[in-house]
């Protein structure tokens, strides 16, 4: 009876476990926030708005336009009253060491002895000799190889975190990235380039479900044909 009532206990606890786990995969697999996608789509000028005072900041604002015009979707202006959306945003770097130990090492070793002696003796008629031998070996091996090494890695981190208000003051679009940098470009210009790249992504998902598709035809109309 016991061993029933703890399995049902632990199969409960599982049950309600489960939710919470997918609800923060889902959360996790979903960086961006569409609030107005009538309005997202709109979305053709944009001004970027100051991110901060600080050198990380200005360098993330200047990024962030590099990518945008990069992407040739998007005009960006220093017009903010011409501007279809703003883009506000906030940046964050970080560096960080690494590091990195390793070490082996190998050790054989090996002794062997040995050793015999022998006296004989003997008197005959007040005569008398005495004989001996001995012999001894030794032999010994040793053997050692070790190997180590110490490297410092630097990491850069790069978090960036923007939102695009359209003429009314609402948030029409948020998605927040990170990156520990790429092959060819910094984690600052990575992570500014991901944050447009998704926008472009979320804006071609909200065209694609809008228009219709060319395959379908439409319904042809009834018609009574009218008799002399």
């Amino acid at each position: 009876m016991i061993h029933a009532l703890f399995f049902a206990c632990l199969l409960l606890q599982q049950a309600t476990a489960a939710p919470a786990t997918s609800s923060q995969a889902q959360a996790a697999a979903a960086p961006t926030r569409v609030s107005a996608p009538a309005d997202l789509v709109k979305v053709k000028r944009i001004y970027v708005d100051s991110f901060g005072d600080d050198p990380i900041s200005k360098e993330m604002q200047s990024m962030i336009v590099s990518a945008l015009v990069a992407s040739k979707r998007f005009t960006v202006t220093e017009n903010r009253n011409r501007a279809d959306a703003v883009l506000k945003g906030v940046a964050l770097e970080k560096t960080s060491q690494e590091v990195h130990a390793y070490g082996d090492s190998t050790a054989v070793g090996g002794a062997a002895g040995s050793h015999h002696g022998n006296v004989n003796g003997s008197v005959v008629n007040g005569t008398g000799s005495i004989s001996g031998s001995s012999s001894g070996g030794f032999v010994a091996h040793h053997s050692a190889i070790s190997d180590s090494s110490v490297n410092t890695e630097t990491i850069d981190r790069a978090r960036v975190a923007i939102r695009l208000v359209n003429a009314d003051g609402d948030v029409i679009w948020t998605t927040t990235q990170e990156s520990k940098g790429a092959k060819y470009k910094g984690a600052s210009a990575d992570a500014a380039d991901m944050c447009v790249k998704q926008l472009v992504r979320d804006i071609a998902k909200l065209e694609a479900a809008t228009t219709p598709q060319s395959g379908t035809t439409p319904a042809p109309a009834s018609s009574n044909p009218t008799r002399p």
